[in-house]
């Protein structure tokens, strides 16, 4: 894992699109301590702009254009979808300012950005996943040359505001990024629906399942951070031979989990290059 940094005071961040992931992104810098003014938000939902504003300070507009004037790094927000368009309204500020863009936007490579801002701009494109609205996200990056070390570390400090952050240094491998930490966290949910149910089939209360589920695995994964140990090393600790455990992780085998596991992955990852080609 790469050290976080902190966002430098000067730097003017205009976000376009006021979604969930960038309420996120903006509460975390809020909190972290960069200023309110330094922050921009364009959104055209007048709702969310009336929240982001209210609740953080930060100016809001509903065009992505008067976000942006200012803006020292951009990082886009909005759907994959409608990023073209978006991008199409702004490539001749970025033309003329020449400010980092960010993406947070699936499935869109860079060089489709390079060509829809039609400059040889500094473009960073990241792959967060929801834990970044509670601030324990994990996200991959992967930068393009003409980004420099210091543009890198501003950039992942905007992103690492709201968890974690990993450098990638192939661009092909953001299709096994968004399959592993961006889909992850569904994965994650659906064992702990698997372990609150088959506790219920067992005769546990579902009140008492939920709550020792839930905390079984928010413990372990506390564990993994902290410890800094391999999951195999965590694993090994507490399975006796001949125990309860190894009855247990003796039936995940023979099912195969594991193979089930990395095949769930596979489908996540080859749907992520279609939808990525879909884009082109």
């Amino acid at each position: 894992m790469v050290p976080q940094s902190s966002v430098p005071t000067s730097a003017r961040i205009a976000f376009i699109g006021g979604g969930n992931m960038a309420r996120s992104l903006v509460g975390a810098l809020i909190r972290g301590g960069v200023h309110a003014d330094a922050v921009t938000v364009a959104e055209p939902n007048a709702d969310l702009r009336e929240a982001l504003a209210r609740d953080f300070g930060v100016s809001t507009h509903a065009s992505a254009r008067d976000a942006a004037q200012d803006a020292d790094v951009l990082v886009l927000a909005v759907k994959p979808q409608v990023l073209k368009t978006v991008c199409g309204e702004l490539a001749d500020l970025v033309t003329a300012r020449r400010p980092m863009v960010i993406s947070i936007a699936a499935g869109i490579r860079i060089e489709q950005l390079h060509r829809w801002l039609g400059a040889d701009v500094p473009i960073v494109r990241s792959m967060p996943n929801t834990p970044a609205l509670i601030g324990a996200g994990a996200t991959g990056l992967i930068a393009n040359e003409t980004t420099s070390p210091d543009q890198r570390a501003l950039a992942q400090a905007i992103l690492g505001a709201a968890g974690r952050t990993v450098w990638i240094d192939d661009e092909r491998q953001m299709d096994v990024v968004t399959a592993l930490s961006g889909s992850g966290p569904a994965y994650f949910f659906l064992l702990v629906e698997a372990l609150e149910d088959a506790a219920v089939a067992q005769g546990l209360p579902r009140a008492a399942a939920r709550a020792l589920a839930t905390q079984t695995c928010h413990g372990a994964g506390r564990m993994l951070i902290e410890e800094e140990e391999p999951a195999s090393v965590l694993r090994e600790r507490v399975t006796s031979p001949g125990g309860t455990t190894a009855a247990a992780l003796d039936a995940f085998a023979a099912g195969g989990l594991r193979e089930l596991v990395a095949g769930a992955v596979d489908a996540a990852t080859r749907r992520g290059r279609t939808l990525s080609e879909s884009h082109l």
